[in-house]
């Protein structure tokens, strides 16, 4: 890995410890790679990131947060080139998360209100005697990083969709919007892309993290982008009541004029849409991410809401009329980016090599094999013989004596590789075989983490088998 060598040696000059296991996280939108660092006393979360800028904004904005109280990760340390950096292990737990298994649930609904709370604190508190100088890529959200968000719709969200519009109508609504935005006061801390996906649950309490394109801006925009996230699907009264509580904690710290606050706070979310539609377009229309594209649809359903139910007090002619005509697209409408006319069906198995590789009923001739037998044994114990790799016990064994953890990180990159490639051409199934000596402990645990990696990472249908098990008249 060719991280790992810096990346242990920070961790071992820091902790005083060895470090036993790095293991890479999945890969979010950023370009920035994470890993889970271990000793037997410690664990931290190593970053590596090629833009040295970035990661020095990140650094001093945590430094500063941390000694202003504010819930962000603590960082242990830097190298020289700043190229990497330890920071606290938050877990891996995120409101996201929590959302997508509970939905909105009166938990998360606390969750967000003391998230709202603890921004305003971050955004007000937080900018005192902040050093804007220090942001990047610009110190303010101005007209020119106005400007940069809704070309970026223009250019890789409409014009990839092909959809007609006058250029010199919509820049003048640009225009039009940027003006009206600016008369908010730009005094505060604006974190930039506070959404749930950015907010860690670690001990009962909200996390900060990713805010390395803060500047200094409007205090309404974080709390559109929070409320209004796409894949979050927050009820729209909901939003607003959310909202309401949000300018009660800002009213606390800071003068406004609740009403002004509430009618520019609705600006910010179009301009925020516009945004998210962009970076959308960017990361999954040309990039072909999938959790990008999976967001387009509800993204689009925000839009359709705003301009049916929220009046600005100003006119936007072209924009609504390029929005209006994206609601309707059929590229849309028949939901072709977002893989669901299309499902990638995976089978996932467990087997015993007594019996052989799986035959792949699809007439494809197979797919991914994955020896399962260098793994340490739970099986040779008397305690596990009778026991499968999904009951609790044998878990323990095998993510804390054994390599499995490793091991399956590296199956996982295998795998992602045709799955997206499967996705991209319009394959129909994809075949993942886990064997060991019994197909009753590893294999079996690998499979169903497996399964779990897929379901959560792409819009495609899974199965599990477990053969061996099956074969005994075992169904598990």
């Amino acid at each position: 890995m060719e991280h790992e060598v810096p990346l242990r040696k920070l961790f071992s000059n820091y902790f005083r410890e060895e470090c036993r296991s790095v293991v890479q996280l999945p890969q979010a939108g950023s370009d920035r790679l994470y890993f889970r660092l271990e000793s037997e006393h410690h664990s931290a979360i190593g970053t590596y990131g090629k833009d040295a800028e970035e990661n020095a904004t990140f650094l001093h904005h945590t430094r500063h947060f941390r000694k202003a109280g504010i819930a962000v990760p603590e960082i242990y340390a830097a190298s020289e080139t700043q190229e990497y950096y330890l920071q606290q292990d938050l877990g891996n737990h995120s409101l996201y998360q929590l959302i997508q298994k509970d939905g909105i649930s009166v938990e998360v609904q606390t969750y967000l209100q003391e998230v709202l709370k603890q921004l305003a604190i971050l955004q007000i508190k937080g900018a005192e005697n902040f050093d804007f100088t220090k942001c990047y890529p610009i110190q303010q959200f101005d007209r020119s990083s106005m400007f940069w968000d809704m070309n970026s719709f223009k250019y890789y969200f409409v014009r990839v969709a092909r959809v007609h519009f006058d250029e010199v109508k919509l820049n003048r609504d640009f225009h039009t919007l940027s003006q009206y935005l600016l008369q908010e006061e730009q005094l505060h801390f604006m974190f930039r892309d506070c959404q749930s996906r950015n907010i860690m649950l670690h001990q009962g309490k909200p996390y900060f993290i990713d805010y390395q394109g803060g500047r200094k801006g409007a205090l309404q925009y974080d709390a559109a982008s929070l409320l209004w996230q796409a894949g979050a699907r927050i009820p729209y009264h909901l939003r607003d009541e959310l909202f309401d509580y949000y300018t009660e904690e800002v009213a606390r710290l800071t003068a406004i004029d609740k009403a002004i606050f509430k009618q520019r706070y609705y600006g910010f979310v179009l301009i925020r849409i516009l945004q998210v539609l962009g970076a959308y377009g960017f990361r999954g229309l040309i990039e072909k991410r999938p959790h990008f594209i999976e967001s387009i649809v509800p993204a689009l359903e925000n839009a359709v809401w705003f301009m049916e139910n929220i009046p600005l007090s100003v006119e936007l002619p072209e924009l609504y009329n390029v929005l209006r005509q994206l609601a309707v697209s059929e590229l849309f409408v028949l939901k072709k980016w977002d893989g669901s006319n299309l499902p990638l069906q995976i089978q996932v198995n467990s087997f015993s090599y007594k019996r052989g590789i799986p035959e792949d009923t699809s007439g494809n001739g197979g797919g991914f094999v994955f020896d399962c037998r260098g793994l340490h044994n739970p099986g040779r114990y008397e305690a596990y013989k009778q026991l499968t790799g999904k009951d609790k016990e044998v878990i323990e064994f095998l993510e804390t004596r054994s390599r499995i953890k490793e091991f399956l990180e590296n199956a996982y990159k295998l795998v992602d590789v045709n799955v997206q490639d499967y996705l991209d051409r319009n394959f129909s199934s994809l075949q993942i075989n886990f064997g060991c000596t019994g197909g009753q402990h590893r294999s079996v645990y690998c499979a169903e983490k497996m399964a779990d990696y897929l379901r959560k990472t792409y819009k495609v249908n899974v199965t599990v088998k477990h053969i061996e098990r099956e074969y005994n008249g075992q169904y598990i």
